[in-house]
């Protein structure tokens, strides 16, 4: 390589250092990571960690954002999230700011969004580790809400063999999704990462 070439590349790839988080979980993410300091502007609807909203200017909504404010924080990157924050990004980008928009719908395009951050912020390794403990907590929920179902199932049959009547299959559909759901809000809600 030249030295023309080499004099423009950057002196260490540590991905972005100035990083504007228009969405409170990428936010909550770095800050899980250790890579708080590169945050230089969050969303105002963050909540977690408690700390960033003092410790952070607030740029940002959902769908609207202080496009100026931005700007004068010197972003090398801004994460926000899907297309309904697309004119934001489309004028930042024109103003010539990295924009970095995920798109995540599932649990699976979730954790491929934590692993895509971790990655750009040099913490890959970490990331990794997190997300391992995530998904072993997925899976002692869901054994968990697969347990509350069964034993509601069970019940609903007692119930039934003794009055002599079965549970009419609606009913028990209904039940089994409310169990679901109730048992993974409950476990949910019981769990948090440490901050």
């Amino acid at each position: 390589m030249n030295k023309e070439a080499s004099d423009l590349l950057p002196t260490a790839f540590g991905g972005p250092r100035r990083i504007v988080c228009m969405t409170e979980e990428t936010t909550e993410w770095l800050y899980l990571l250790g890579q708080e300091a590169r945050i230089v502007g969050i969303s105002g609807f963050t909540v977690r960690p408690r700390r960033a909203r003092d410790e952070k200017p607030k740029v940002s909504a959902f769908t609207s954002a202080k496009i100026d404010k931005i700007l004068a924080l010197a972003p090398d990157c801004v994460f926000g999230f899907s297309d309904l924050q697309a004119d934001i990004a489309a004028e930042l980008i024109r103003a010539g700011v990295q924009v970095t928009i995920f798109n995540q719908r599932s649990v699976a395009q979730i954790f491929d969004m934590l692993a895509q951050v971790a990655a750009m912020v040099g913490a890959a390794e970490r990331g990794q580790a997190l997300l391992l403990q995530y998904r072993e907590r997925l899976a002692q929920m869901d054994q968990a809400v697969q347990a509350q179902i069964a034993w509601q199932a069970g019940g609903a049959r007692a119930s039934t063999s003794r009055s002599g009547t079965s549970p009419p299959s609606a009913a028990s559909a209904g039940c089994r999704s409310w169990c679901r759901s109730r048992a993974a809000t409950i476990a949910f809600l019981n769990w948090r990462p440490s901050l």
